[in-house]
This record gives C-alpha cells, sequence and structure tokens, in this order.
C-alpha cells in the first residue's frame, strides 16, 4: 500500500513501558528506602526517559511514551494520585506456564474518590517537550478500581450505592482529558485489564461466585467509559488496549474475544482497539467481524513476555489473516503488550526488547508501506 495520510493509530505502534535501565531500577529502590530525595529521583527518571525516546525514535516508532519510567507500575501513577484509596489484596492472581503464582495489591476507595491534581499532565509535558513525534498517554481503565475486590471495592458506609461510585469516576477521567486537552494532548490510550480477563469462563465463575454478574459487569464497563468520552477533547484519539495481566511474563486469564465482542467492539466508542494476539490464550482473529468501520484494531502479535523473536513471514501471514475481518487498511502491529508494566519489567533484555520493536516498524513498512 503506498505511503499515505492516516488518523492514528500509527501502523507500527506499541503499547506504552519499556525495560528501566538499571540506574533507574536502582533509583527507585533508593528513593524508596529514603536514600534519595526526590529532586535526584526525578533527574535520574529525566535522564531515562530521554534515553527511553530516543530509543524509540531510533527504531523507527512514530508513537511516543515516557516508557512508563515514573510509574512503579502501569497503574499506579493514575491509581495512587487519586484521593480516597487505599491498598488491598487482589481477589485475582497471576500465573504462568509452570504454574507459578504471584499475589499482588490492588486499591480500594476509603472515601470519596477525587481528582487532587493533574495525573498524567506532567508525564506528557515532558515527553511534547522531548520529541517531535506523537506523544501518546497511557491511563487504567475505570474498571481496574472496582473489578479486583468486586462488592467490596469501596467502603459501602461511602458508597451505599455504586452508582455513585462510577459517577465520581466518570468526572475524574473527564477532568483529566479535558487537562490533557488544553495541553495539547491528542493521543490517549486506556489500558483495560478486567474486560479481557472476562472473556475467561473461569474468571466468569469467581465473578458469579462472589455474587456479580460478568455480563452486567461488561455492560457497566462499556457504559462508564463511553460516558468519559461523551466530553473528550475534539481532535483527540482516544485507544483501548485489552490485556490479560503482564507481570514479570505472568498473566490472569486466559480465553478469546468472543464473550465481550459485539459489545465491547460494536459498543465502545474509542478510536481503535489494541489487542493482544501473542498466544492461544487470545483465541482466532473471528471476533473482530464485530468491529465496526472507521475503528482501527491494532494486533499486539509480537510478544513482549518472551524473548523469541517472532518470523516476519509469521506475522504476515497472522495480518492477512486478521485482513479477512478488518480490512488491511483499518489494521496496525505492536507487541502484545508492554515490556515492563512494573519496575521490574518482564524476562527479555534491553536488546531483545529493541530488536521487537524494530520487528514491529519493519513488518509495518513491508505490509503497508509506513509506519
Amino acid at each position: 500500500m503506498g505511503n499515505v495520510e492516516r488518523r492514528l493509530p500509527h501502523r507500527a505502534e506499541h503499547i506504552g513501558s519499556l525495560l528501566r535501565p538499571r540506574a533507574l531500577k536502582d533509583a527507585f529502590r533508593a528513593h524508596a528506602e529514603g536514600r534519595l530525595d526526590d529532586v535526584a529521583f526525578g533527574r535520574i527518571q529525566d535522564e531515562a526517559i530521554r534515553e527511553a525516546i530516543a530509543l524509540q525514535e531510533d527504531v523507527g516508532l512514530r508513537t511516543i511514551t515516557d516508557g512508563e519510567f515514573r510509574r512503579t507500575a502501569w497503574s499506579a501513577g493514575f491509581v495512587w494520585a487519586l484521593g480516597g484509596l487505599e491498598p488491598r489484596d487482589s481477589l485475582f492472581e497471576f500465573t504462568d506456564d509452570s504454574g507459578d503464582v504471584v499475589r499482588w495489591q490492588t486499591c480500594r476507595a476509603a472515601a470519596r474518590v477525587r481528582r487532587e491534581r493533574g495525573i498524567t499532565t506532567d508525564e506528557f509535558r515532558f515527553v511534547r517537550a522531548a520529541t517531535r513525534f506523537t506523544p501518546k498517554v497511557t491511563m487504567p481503565a475505570p474498571s481496574f478500581l472496582h473489578f479486583f475486590r468486586g462488592p467490596d471495592c469501596a467502603d459501602r458506609r461511602v458508597y451505599p450505592d455504586l452508582a455513585a461510585f462510577w459517577d465520581d469516576l466518570v468526572v475524574i477521567y473527564r477532568e483529566e482529558l479535558r487537562a490533557l486537552g488544553e495541553l495539547g494532548a491528542t493521543y490517549v490510550q486506556i489500558d483495560e485489564v478486567p474486560l479481557a480477563m472476562l472473556c475467561d469462563p473461569e474468571v466468569r465463575e469467581r465473578v458469579h461466585a462472589r455474587g456479580e454478574d460478568s455480563d452486567r459487569l461488561i455492560g457497566t464497563y462499556v457504559d462508564v467509559v463511553n460516558r468519559i468520552l461523551e466530553t473528550r477533547p475534539a481532535g483527540m484519539t482516544v485507544g483501548m488496549h485489552l490485556c490479560r495481566g503482564n507481570l514479570r511474563g505472568h498473566w490472569m486469564a486466559a480465553g478469546g474475544y468472543e464473550p465481550i465482542a459485539e459489545r465491547l467492539f460494536g459498543g465502545l466508542g474509542v478510536d481503535a482497539f489494541f489487542l493482544e494476539y501473542d498466544s492461544a490464550r487470545a483465541g482466532g482473529f473471528e471476533p473482530l467481524r464485530f468491529v465496526p468501520k472507521p475503528k482501527s484494531v491494532v494486533l499486539g502479535l509480537v510478544s513482549s513476555k518472551k524473548r523469541e523473536l517472532e518470523s516476519p513471514e509469521d506475522l504476515r501471514r497472522r495480518i492477512d489473516e486478521a485482513g479477512r475481518f478488518v480490512p488491511l487498511d483499518r489494521l496496525g502491529l505492536s507487541p502484545q503488550c508492554g515490556f515492563a508494566s512494573t519496575v521490574g519489567g518482564n524476562p527479555l533484555s534491553p536488546d531483545d526488547q529493541r530488536a521487537k520493536l524494530a520487528l514491529v516498524v519493519e513488518t509495518a513498512r513491508r505490509v503497508w508501506g509506513s509506519t
């Protein structure tokens, strides 16, 4: 295909997080232990982000993030910037092919949830000033603040009715998108884990066992995001990344998109979907038949969990397979998720990461003639 002008997303994309360099990992530890002050910590983050931006530009990416280098985890920078939340154990855990289990903490509303300051605005300002290409802002979906505790996501003395909880979250996200728009942000990605998990029959059974209806939750989560997007700034492209969990090569769920496809793809008001398709856990491409015009799909065919480099021929073949359900002109390519949803990162080396990003770019050039 020719090198034609196209709306976001780009043909070659990445999801957001990148492997933290050793100096930054050490700085996180020293800062947490009180051995490094805020100013010195910020300088180390700034330098690491400049290097991450240089990496992205050097491999040919035109979507640029800060690697999420200011966050301890993909969701943490957003969640813990809000007022009213406290840490609690998640009701779901991570696992891998060996059966290893990793437990983690999520959040619970102990008071009315509120936006006390800009959340991603400073991250955006820095990236915008450091690149001539398109900065992308990433943030967790509002479902994150509910799903991993379920009915116990909020103190019921504070929120006797969860409708008020969702109303407060809608206000928070609308305010953040408005602030980003005022700063000139044009590209936002919402990272959605619970909806992807609700494709898994075992997860749905666990949701039922705690007294909730999976199908009703799907409707709630879609409706809340649509309410948020009703007031998004003009000219802002919003995509949604679907993720089954990404922690040091582990995941939380498996299952193709069919159980949510019609309501999600047909009913959600985003411009693009970034979909994990790196393993059999994601199922086939058939659910893409529900993606309406003019929405785009970015195929996460390159694993950010495993070191092995994918074959360009296999990537092209799988893109063609997806093209049976969504026209090639509305497709793009990316890694299936970020490379480091936490400071520790996935079990890949910086060289592995660079090779995978370069593979995404080169494959996009071969398939579409542009990135």
